[in-house]
């Protein structure tokens, strides 16, 4: 009986395959130009975060942290972080890695919210969604840079494309779940004075669903941190890439100094981005 049954398997690996083959050979159009918009963002990311010095840039995550928060304890730990990743001299290696989290923000919360969304107003689409975001986020990490690489080569791009595979979920849940707990009251009485479908998205479930679509930014954030350094083994470049080299020479010095900015880094973001959690 088990004889029978491992002898039969379902090919899923060769059902993977072919699906692989058959995008690669027709869908070639299609990849160029999802690697070419994704090259042009990074290049510009990339571009205005290592052009102007150092201080500048800084300067710049203080004051963005200042508009969040209106804490100045919160705008200093966010500048004594970054400068102790200028102290280390991991500078370019951190601005790589922000640029592929930022990227990967793009992309997921361009596509993310917009799904939550139709998601939250058709509950049919939300249960064939469910198995899908279940699929990609327990899928093994390394299992996304398969085709990352047989699609794009090495570099950013398919690091870039595995983030978001990885990280997409997050933001999709999240605001299903800000909108769909939008209390009925509220929506009986913006429909009771005559509002629309559209204004009662933008007027009533998005204000009540921000905290949630906020804590999917955080979130996608976050998980894009964890896959910079899985994003190094295709080719990515940033923080990742000295975490691989300690690796490969069991370095701990090399390893526990990158290994601790990108523990700064997380931190710095997560107090920047803790929109819930300020004081008025």
């Amino acid at each position: 009986m088990l004889d029978w049954l491992t002898d039969n398997k379902i090919p899923i690996g060769d059902w993977a395959e072919a699906v692989f083959d058959w995008v690669r050979k027709n869908a070639d159009p299609l990849l160029d130009a999802i690697s070419d918009g994704m090259e042009v963002m990074i290049e510009a990311i990339l571009w205005v975060l290592q052009t102007p010095s150092p201080v500048f840039i800084i300067a710049a995550f203080v004051g963005l942290t200042w508009v969040l928060q209106r804490s100045w304890k919160i705008c200093l730990f966010v500048a004594l972080g970054f400068l102790f990743i200028l102290n280390q001299d991991y500078w370019e290696e951190t601005t790589e890695s922000l640029t592929l989290i930022l990227s990967a923000c793009v992309v997921c919360m361009s596509l993310g919210v917009p799904i939550g969304v139709a998601a939250a107003h058709r509950p049919k689409l939300y249960t064939v969604l469910r198995p899908i975001l279940d699929l990609m986020q327990t899928l093994p990490t390394f299992v996304y840079l398969i085709p990352a690489i047989v699609f794009f080569g090495i570099g950013m791009v398919p690091g870039l494309l595995a983030t978001v595979i990885f990280v997409l979920p997050a933001p999709i849940r999240l605001t299903y779940l800000g909108i769909s707990s939008t209390p009925q009251p509220l929506l009986e009485a913006a429909r009771s004075f005559g509002a629309t479908n559209w204004q009662t998205l933008y007027k009533v479930e998005l204000p009540y669903a921000f905290p949630q679509i906020m804590a999917g930014l955080n979130q996608t954030i976050m998980l894009s941190l964890s896959m910079v350094v899985i994003a190094a083994l295709v080719g990515a470049d940033g923080l990742g890439v000295p975490v691989v080299r300690a690796l490969n020479q069991v370095n701990t010095s090399l390893g526990f100094e990158s290994g601790f900015v990108i523990v700064v880094i997380a931190i710095v973001l997560d107090r920047m981005l803790n929109v819930g959690g300020r004081k008025s």
